[in-house]
């Protein structure tokens, strides 16, 4: 079995990089042991976010790694442009609030999906995005 890697980037700038970066999400939370239900919404939930970067940044980045604390596992992926930014945060996490035409459902509904998001935003600077998920029954799961 190929050694699972502990961390990675995929570039995001083309409407096919959404599709690589669900590919390869799927492939890492199989592999750390995630249950084919949090796997969905893992995949889901970047899928969401990397989407987000192509329409509103044109391109960024989206990392991973796993992250290991008091023999907990989880994965961690961030999400990174230089684009225009959020211009209030907290309405963004309204739940069908959109600015581009769309349901309103990719923040939220990456928050609603994993243990953990984080945003961090600066108009006309761009915007970082951190999820994460600890295998079930972990102490961090919230």
């Amino acid at each position: 079995m190929e050694e699972l890697k502990q961390e990675g980037q995929i570039k995001i700038s083309e409407e096919i990089d959404i599709v690589t970066v669900r590919k390869a999400v799927r492939q890492l939370s199989s592999q750390v042991g995630f249950s084919q239900t949090d796997v969905t919404r893992i995949v889901t939930a970047a899928s969401e976010l990397a989407r987000n970067i192509y329409h509103y940044a044109g391109h960024g980045v989206m990392k991973w790694r796993l992250v290991s604390e008091n023999n907990d596992t989880g994965i961690e992926l961030i999400f990174e442009d230089s684009g225009p930014g959020i211009e209030d945060i907290e309405k963004a996490m309204d739940m069908g609030y959109t600015t581009g035409g769309g349901l309103g459902m990719g923040l939220p509904g990456a928050k609603r999906l994993m243990d953990r998001l984080n945003i961090q935003s600066e108009p006309g600077k761009g915007t970082t995005v951190t999820i994460s998920k600890w295998l079930q029954g972990s102490m961090h799961a919230m």
